[in-house]
């Protein structure tokens, strides 16, 4: 396997912060190469049952482990200002030099709701998420530099202030989506992009849209990260990967947006209505180790450069050690 194709993608919506950085260094020693970490104030549904902040986790993980460390993805633009997850990604990347990345999105209700602000549609979302960027961007290079910045925007203000915790070279930042004209914007204003498991031909969109947004901008794309979060189920049986992919992970099943739902007890009752077959095209569900090869290595063929497996099921171990002797080895770019 090429170095760094694969990272663990630790579910913090199913794990406490104790469980799940033992099992990101239990990761690392089996080959995965990095850690992307969710950034839940609520779980998806309750049987998930956990929702730790992630910067602390990611703190944690840093210290057991040597590879990537990226929020994937949170959210700056209600729970938290962009210029505190500013602060908060400079630090980490001050703390492990080279290591972090920043992933941003622009969020789902489940999470931001809970500080009672006006939970607007999407676009207007999506024109926060960038303002958002503009102001960490701001920071992040006025503080590199010594000086202050301010800003006075339509969403947010800044008063004159620096980053006085800051790497030698900010974090890069990334974009998580599957929307082309958000990945146009994405390319043309960021350093990366992050979206998720779909359609082959949906990801080569997305990656294609990444791809002229960059080049409008003078950039290059193919030197520009391309990661993609995979979600699948695995388990010695199909059964059993079938039964933990319905009672852990129902929303992956759920074909319909659900940024706009706003608590765990809603989701569970949707839960209700998934069937097995809900998941055909959107996740993988099988006991044979080759078949989940097979669906990784097809979005490496595409040109994703990094792309981090969660398995929804709780046997994270035996997975983690499957995957490393059975899967992992066998990818190539």
């Amino acid at each position: 396997m090429a170095a760094g194709l694969v990272g663990y993608a630790a579910m913090l919506e199913q794990f406490g912060p104790g469980e799940v950085v033992g099992y990101a260094e239990h990761a690392e020693r089996h080959g995965f190469s990095g850690v992307m970490a969710a950034d839940h104030f609520q779980p998806w549904v309750p049987q998930q049952g956990q929702a730790p902040f992630v910067w602390n986790v990611l703190t944690a993980i840093g210290e057991r482990t040597a590879g990537d460390l990226g929020p994937g993805v949170t959210c700056p633009s209600f729970r938290l200002h962009p210029a505190v997850v500013a602060q908060a990604s400079a630090t980490l990347a001050a703390m492990y030099p080279g290591r972090h990345w920043l992933g941003l999105g622009s969020g789902e209700a489940l999470n931001e709701h809970v500080v009672g602000g006006y939970w607007p549609e999407a676009p207007e979302r999506i024109r926060m998420l960038f303002e958002a960027i503009e102001v960490i961007q701001a920071l992040f290079a006025a503080s590199v530099e010594g000086r202050d910045v301010k800003h006075d925007g339509r969403y947010f203000r800044l008063e004159s202030c620096r980053l006085w915790t800051m790497p030698s070279a900010p974090p890069p930042v990334y974009v998580a989506t599957a929307g082309p004209v958000t990945a146009r914007r994405t390319g043309r204003t960021c350093d990366g992009i992050i979206t998720v498991g779909a359609a082959p031909d949906k990801v080569a969109g997305t990656l294609e849209a990444f791809a002229a947004g960059a080049r409008e901008a003078g950039k290059d794309p193919a030197a520009m990260p391309k990661i993609l979060q995979l979600h699948l189920s695995w388990a010695a049986t199909d059964e059993q990967a079938g039964a933990n992919a319905l009672r852990e992970w129902p929303n992956g099943g759920m074909k319909f947006p659900k940024q706009d739902i706003r608590s765990p007890a809603d989701f569970a009752a949707l839960a209700g209505l998934v069937r097995l077959e809900d998941f055909t095209g959107r996740m993988l569900i099988s006991a044979d180790p080759d078949a989940h090869r097979a669906e990784i290595q097809r979005f490496l063929d595409l040109g994703v450069d990094r792309i981090y497996l969660h398995n929804v099921g709780r046997n994270q171990t035996e997975w983690i050690e499957v995957f490393g002797r059975d899967v992992l080895p066998k990818l190539t770019r």
